[in-house]
């Protein structure tokens, strides 16, 4: 009986600290996002309330849209579930133009499918999270040596080269973003993509952007399978990258 009392004591005080060290309760040891929460947790959570999805996120899909200047974020609570649209910021900066980034100090902002690889706090540009540029198919295309990084979803409105939105936005990303994280999404996916397909001026515009360019026709078009396929089905595809560093949808 001694040893059983033993175990269940020692089970209740490790199941307590798995629960205070969660991702979120590590991410609020920094008080900045402490308050971050304080303030946007409560409205947040009625706003989830008012789309019938449940709370907190357990999934979690961002898709840009540089020309459209569109940041959109999308949440399910299962794999099983199609995404839907939670909301859609103004991405509120660019620098460079279309067409991916390939070197450093190029001042672009990638195109391609990337996901969320840190979360900083402490960023000069209120919040940021970071997405893993170069990825497998920008390390194929880019310049070898020097293919350039450090790219962010971040607050502040400026940039050169990152995806600036107001810092209320971010503040609202960085919170949704650690819950989908706490919840077991380790790579969150964010999607970036020249334009908006499905906008007659925007495509026009990739068109007239692309007519003398048949390496970044060809780029455009095989990301935009990718857009396509999420547009019927609320869901992501597989994605791969081929031995040319080009996508392949699966």
């Amino acid at each position: 009986m001694r040893a059983l009392f033993c175990a269940i004591v020692f089970l209740s005080f490790f199941t307590g600290v798995m629960a205070q060290n969660s991702f979120v309760d590590f991410q609020k040891n920094n008080p900045k996002v402490a308050q971050v929460f304080q303030l946007n947790k409560d409205t947040l959570q009625k706003q989830f309330a008012a789309e019938h999805i449940q709370w907190p996120p357990k999934q979690l899909y961002l898709r840009s849209f540089k020309y459209d200047s569109q940041l959109e974020v999308w949440v399910r609570s299962s794999n099983k579930e199609p995404f839907k649209l939670f909301k859609t910021y103004k991405v509120c900066a660019l620098s460079g133009s279309l067409g991916p980034k390939r070197m450093e100090g190029d001042y672009q902002v990638p195109e391609g499918f990337y996901y969320i690889n840190s979360f900083n706090p402490k960023s000069v540009y209120h919040l940021s999270l970071g997405i893993n540029y170069p990825n497998v198919s920008d390390a194929l295309l880019s310049d070898s040596l020097k293919p350039g990084g450090d790219i962010y979803i971040h607050g502040n409105c400026i940039t050169v080269g990152c995806i600036p939105v107001k810092d209320n936005q971010i503040e609202e990303l960085y919170l949704l973003a650690s819950y989908a994280k706490d919840n077991g999404e380790d790579f969150i996916p964010v999607h970036i993509f020249p334009v908006r397909y499905n906008n007659p001026k925007s495509s026009e515009f990739l068109v007239k952007t692309t007519k003398d360019d048949q390496e970044y026709q060809h780029f455009a078009a095989r990301i935009k399978e990718v857009y396509d396929y999420f547009e019927q089905h609320k869901k992501l595809p597989l994605i791969s990258v081929n031995k040319k560093g080009d996508y392949v949808v699966l």
